[in-house]
C-alpha cells in the first residue's frame, strides 16, 4: 500500500503549477504594490497554516496506509492533494513577498493569540494534534485507525477554521482572504462528512 513516491511526484507537480497561478493571482491582485509585514495578518497567517497544512498531509498519509477502507482512503487523499497544494501557494506567497517562512515570534501571535497554552507537544496551534497522538495513530491498523484519524482530523479541520476565520477578518490581501473563506467553507463540509463516517463506525468526534 506505499505508494509515498509517485504521490508525492504527482502533489509536487501540481503544487508548483498552483503556486505559479496564484503568485501571478497575488500580483495582480495587488500584492506587488501593496506588500504585507512581516508582522502582519496575511503574513503570519500564511506561515502557521502552512504548518498546520503540514500535519494534516502527515496525517492522511499515515492513514492512507493503515486501512483499505474506500472512503477513508478518498478523504485522506483528497485532503492531503488539497492541503499540500495550499501549503504551496502560502509558501510561494511569502517568497514573493520576500518574507522569511518562520518568525521569532509564537505561533498565532497574528491573531493575539500568542500565548495560547499548548495541547501538548507537537500541537503548536489550535486543532494540531500531540506527537503523543500522532504516534499513537501510526501504531492502528483498519477500523481503529480510521476512528482514531477521523476524531483527529475533525479537531485539525475545527482549529483551521478558526484560524482561517481569522485571515478573512484580519488579512489584507484579497486573493488570501479569499483563500481563507475556501478552507472555511470546504473544512466545515468535510468535518459534517467525517461525523456520518464516525457515526458508521459506531463512534463520534471527540469533545
Amino acid at each position: 500500500m506505499r505508494k509515498h513516491v509517485g504521490w508525492t511526484a504527482g502533489t509536487a507537480a501540481a503544487v508548483l503549477v498552483a503556486v505559479g497561478a496564484l503568485t501571478y493571482a497575488v500580483t495582480e491582485d495587488g500584492g506587488s504594490s501593496d506588500t504585507p509585514g512581516g508582522d502582519s495578518a496575511d503574513a503570519g497567517f500564511a506561515r502557521d497554516m502552512a504548518v498546520h497544512h503540514q500535519q494534516a498531509v502527515e496525517m492522511s498519509y499515515i492513514v492512507r496506509d493503515r486501512t483499505d477502507d474506500k472512503e477513508v482512503r478518498l478523504l485522506a487523499y483528497d485532503i492531503a492533494q488539497t492541503q499540500a497544494n495550499q501549503r504551496g501557494m502560502m509558501l510561494g506567497w511569502l517568497d514573493l513577498w520576500g518574507l522569511p517562512k518562520v518568525s521569532s515570534k509564537p505561533p498565532m501571535a497574528w491573531m493575539g493569540m500568542g500565548d495560547m497554552p499548548s495541547a501538548g507537544e507537537g500541537s503548536l496551534m489550535p486543532g494540531m494534534a500531540t506527537n503523543a497522538e500522532m504516534e499513537k495513530l501510526q501504531g492502528l491498523n483498519g477500523k481503529q485507525a480510521e476512528i482514531l484519524f477521523l476524531q483527529l482530523m475533525t479537531a485539525h479541520h475545527k482549529g483551521g477554521i478558526h484560524m482561517a476565520e481569522g485571515c478573512v477578518d484580519k488579512c489584507s490581501v484579497e486573493v488570501e482572504k479569499r483563500l481563507a473563506q475556501g478552507m472555511v467553507d470546504a473544512q466545515q463540509s468535510e468535518i459534517d462528512l467525517m461525523a456520518d463516517l464516525l457515526k458508521k463506525r459506531g463512534a463520534k468526534p471527540e469533545s
